[in-house]
C-alpha cells in the first residue's frame, strides 16, 4: 500500500536512512536551493529543513533525488503499472499468463477517486505571504512554487473525468502581483490547463484552479506524466499510489463551489483565473540552464489558502540538467517506454536528451522497410515516423530530431548518446537527409528562436550502410579561416571550433532579432574549405564561444550545441546548395552554437551564497559529509 500523505513518506525515508534532518536555520532565498543542487549532484539523501528562515512551515527536498529512491517510493505499485502498460501494448498477453497480471484488477479499482466530506487539508487556512517563499536563482523575479500540482476542470464538462493535473510554474511574489490576492501561472495553450482556459475564454467566464502542494508523492509524478488522451491524472495518481485518492470539497454548493482537493494535501491555493487577463511572470531559472524571461501569463485570483495541521512544503530546483527532474524522466521512461511502438507505429524507441534540456534534442529509432528490394537504402519510412513523432503531445516541442533505422544496428542502445551520434554521422548524407520545418512553434522556454514560441525544427534521418570513417584526432596541418581557432574533437567526427563573438544585432522588430543569413563570419568559415578536403573525417563542425568548455564533457557539448542554435538560422554547411527548395551541403554540416544577442542569460550562482553553503559542510556542520 502506498503512502497516505507526505508525512508518511518522510517518516519512511527517515526510518530507512534515506533522509537527513537539517535543524540549522536555512534561508529559502537562494541558500536552500543551492544546498539542494549540491546534495542532488552528490547523489545525497532527501532533506528535511526544520528551521526555515522567516517561515513557520518546514520544507523538504530531494525526495526523488536518485532513481533508486524514486523506485523505492513507488515500490508497491510500479509492477502493477508496468503490467497495465504491457496489456496496453498486447491485450492478448493477459490470456497467455493471467497469473502475471493478477494485480491489475485491484490497481484499476485504485484509479477511482474517493470523494469525502472531510480531510486534513480542510482543517486550517493561511495566506500566501505566510507560505515558504523559495527563490532559486539570483535573477528570479520572485518566489516560486517548484513542485506544484495544478488542478483544473473543464467548464464545458465539469468533474474529475475531464480534469487536468499538471506541473505548471507558479509565482508567489514579485512583479505586479498583489500580495495575498494574486499569484502568477505559467502554462502553454497546448497543455491540458490551456484547453480548459480556451473553453472558459469561449464562454466568457472565469475558471477555477487549485494549486496543490504536497500530499501523496504519487500526485507529483502524475502531474508530469504524459498520459494518453482520456486518462485523468487523478486516476493515475491512484494507480501509482496504490490506494484510491481521497478528494475533499470545501462546504459550498452551486456553480461557484470550490473544486475538490486531495484530502491529504499539505497546502492548496484556491481561486479563479480570468481567461482574458494577464500580467508579467518571471524571470525564472529554468530547466534549459537559462532564465526564461518575463512575459505576460495568466493570473490566479486567490480566494483561500488551505493547509493541513502538520503541513510540510516540498520543493525541487530546476536548472541546467541534470537536476532532480531528470529522475522523473528516467522513471517515466521505465514505465512508458514499451508503449511507444503501440502509440506510434514504426517507431521502436524515443529518447528526449536531458543534458540538452529535453525538448531541444530528441533521438529516435524507427523502421526502414519501404522498397525492401531497392539497391540503395535511404530514409523513406523514417520520414513518416518523424512526422508522427512531431505530432505527439510534448514530443511536438522537439527542435532537433535525429532518427535512425533499427535494421542498420538492431543492438544499438538509444540511451548511449555517443554511440547514437557515431551511428548517425557514419551514415548521414547532408545532401539529402536534412529536413527543415521553418517558422513554426518551439518550446516557450527556448530563446534560440526568432521570438517567444517561435523558431524552427530539423529532422535528420539516416539509414543505410556506413559511408565514411570518422576522425578521432585533429588532421595534421589543419588551417582554419582567420578569426577561428582552438579546434577540439568532441566525439568521433565532431569538431568544435572557437569563433569570434557573434555579430551584434543589426535591426529589431517587435519580437525578432535579424542578422545576415548567414552572418558574414560563418560564410567566411564555410567558404574556407572545399567539401573533400581537411574536414573530411569531421562531418559535423560546431562553432562555439569556448571550445575547451564545449568538449570537456559530452553533456557540455550537448547543452551548448542544441540549446544555443535555431536550425533554420544557425545550421550552415560547406558547399551548401538549394535544389527544388531542399537545402543540403556537399561538405561538413556547420552548426553555429555561439551565444546570440537575443538569447536569455545562462544561470549562475551567487558567490556569497555559495560561500555560506560551503561553510555548512565543514566538520561539525549540518551538511558535513553530505555535499
Amino acid at each position: 500500500m502506498g503512502y497516505l500523505n507526505l508525512r508518511a513518506c518522510l517518516a519512511d525515508l527517515e526510518r530507512t536512512r534515506q533522509l537527513v534532518r537539517i535543524e540549522a536555520e536555512i534561508d529559502p532565498n537562494l541558500e536552500m536551493a543551492e544546498i539542494q543542487r549540491r546534495v542532488y549532484a552528490a547523489g545525497g539523501p532527501a532533506l528535511y529543513f526544520a528551521n526555515v528562515k522567516g517561515c513557520a512551515f518546514p520544507m523538504a527536498s530531494n525526495l526523488f533525488g536518485t532513481i533508486e529512491r524514486a523506485r523505492f517510493l513507488f515500490r508497491d505499485a510500479l509492477a502493477a503499472v508496468r503490467h497495465l502498460v504491457e496489456l496496453k501494448v498486447d491485450p492478448v498477453a493477459f490470456w497467455k499468463n493471467p497469473w502475471r497480471y493478477r494485480d491489475v484488477p485491484g490497481a484499476l479499482l485504485h484509479a477511482l477517486p474517493r470523494f469525502v466530506k472531510h480531510g486534513p487539508i480542510l482543517e486550517g487556512q493561511t495566506t500566501v505571504t505566510q507560505l515558504p517563499h523559495l527563490k532559486c536563482w539570483p535573477r528570479d523575479g520572485g518566489a516560486f512554487v517548484t513542485l506544484p500540482e495544478v488542478y483544473t476542470e473543464d467548464v464545458d464538462q465539469p468533474g474529475w473525468r475531464q480534469s487536468n493535473l499538471g506541473m505548471y510554474r507558479v509565482q508567489l511574489s514579485g512583479n505586479q502581483y498583489q500580495a495575498d490576492r494574486e499569484v502568477g501561472l505559467h502554462y502553454q495553450i497546448h497543455r491540458g490547463i490551456g484547453v480548459h482556459h480556451a473553453h472558459a475564454l469561449r464562454r466568457g467566464e472565469p475558471f477555477r484552479v487549485n494549486v496543490i502542494v504536497g500530499g501523496p508523492p504519487a500526485l507529483a509524478l502524475a502531474a508530469v506524466m504524459p498520459l494518453p488522451e482520456g486518462m485523468p491524472e487523478l486516476a493515475f495518481a491512484g494507480l501509482l499510489g496504490g490506494r484510491r485518492l481521497r478528494m475533499a470539497r470545501p462546504p459550498a454548493e452551486g456553480p461557484n463551489a470550490p473544486l475538490p482537493m486531495p484530502a491529504e494535501a499539505d497546502f492548496v491555493i484556491a481561486g479563479t483565473v480570468d481567461p482574458t487577463r494577464q500580467l508579467p511572470e518571471g524571470p525564472f531559472g529554468d530547466h534549459l540552464g537559462y532564465y526564461s524571461l518575463a512575459h505576460d501569463f495568466p493570473v490566479l485570483n486567490v480566494e483561500r489558502v488551505y493547509r493541513r495541521p502538520d503541513a510540510v512544503w516540498p520543493f525541487t530546483v530546476v536548472g541546467r540538467p541534470p537536476q532532480e527532474d531528470t529522475v522523473f524522466g528516467q522513471l517515466i521512461h521505465e514505465m512508458t517506454g514499451p508503449v511507444i511502438p503501440k502509440v506510434i507505429p514504426g517507431v521502436h524507441a524515443v529518447h528526449a536528451v536531458d543534458a540538452a534540456g529535453v525538448h531541444p534534442l530528441l533521438l529516435a529509432v524507427g523502421s526502414e522497410r519501404y522498397v525492401p528490394y531497392a539497391k540503395e537504402r535511404r530514409p523513406q519510412e523514417l520520414l513518416t515516423c518523424a512526422n508522427a513523432i512531431l505530432g505527439q503531445g510534448q514530443l511536438s516541442l522537439a527542435k532537433y530530431l535525429f532518427i535512425i533505422a533499427r535494421e542498420d544496428d538492431p543492438g544499438l542502445d538509444i540511451r548511449d548518446i555517443a554511440a547514437f551520434f557515431r551511428h548517425v554521422l557514419e551514415r548521414v548524407d547532408w545532401r539529402t537527409d536534412l529536413h527543415f520545418q521553418t517558422r513554426t512553434t518551439i518550446d516557450t522556454l527556448d530563446y534560440s528562436g526568432t521570438g517567444l514560441n517561435e523558431g524552427s525544427k530539423l529532422v535528420i534521418a539516416a539509414a543505410g550502410p556506413m559511408r565514411r570513417q570518422l576522425a578521432t584526432s585533429l588532421p595534421a596541418g589543419l588551417s582554419l579561416p582567420e578569426g577561428f581557432g582552438e579546434p577540439r574533437v568532441c566525439l568521433p567526427g565532431v569538431l568544435a571550433v572557437q569563433g569570434p563573438a557573434y555579430p551584434p544585432v543589426v535591426a529589431w522588430s517587435p519580437d525578432h532579432a535579424t542578422t545576415p543569413d548567414p552572418p558574414a563570419d560563418v560564410r567566411w568559415f564555410c567558404e574556407g574549405f572545399r567539401p573533400g578536403e581537411a574536414l573530411a573525417g569531421f562531418p559535423l563542425v560546431v562553432l562555439v564561444d569556448d571550445s575547451d568548455f564545449a568538449c570537456r564533457t559530452l553533456n557540455n557539448w550537448l547543452w551548448v550545441t542544441f540549446t544555443r542554435s535555431n536550425p533554420a538560422a544557425d545550421v550552415h554547411g560547406v558547399g551548401a546548395f538549394t535544389r527544388q527548395k531542399h537545402w543540403g551541403c556537399d561538405g561538413p554540416l556547420v552548426i553555429d552554437a555561439r551565444i546570440k544577442p537575443h538569447h536569455a542569460p545562462p544561470l549562475e550562482e551567487d558567490p556569497a551564497v555559495s560561500k555560506r553553503v560551503e561553510s555548512l559542510a565543514v566538520p561539525g556542520g549540518p551538511l558535513y559529509r553530505i555535499i
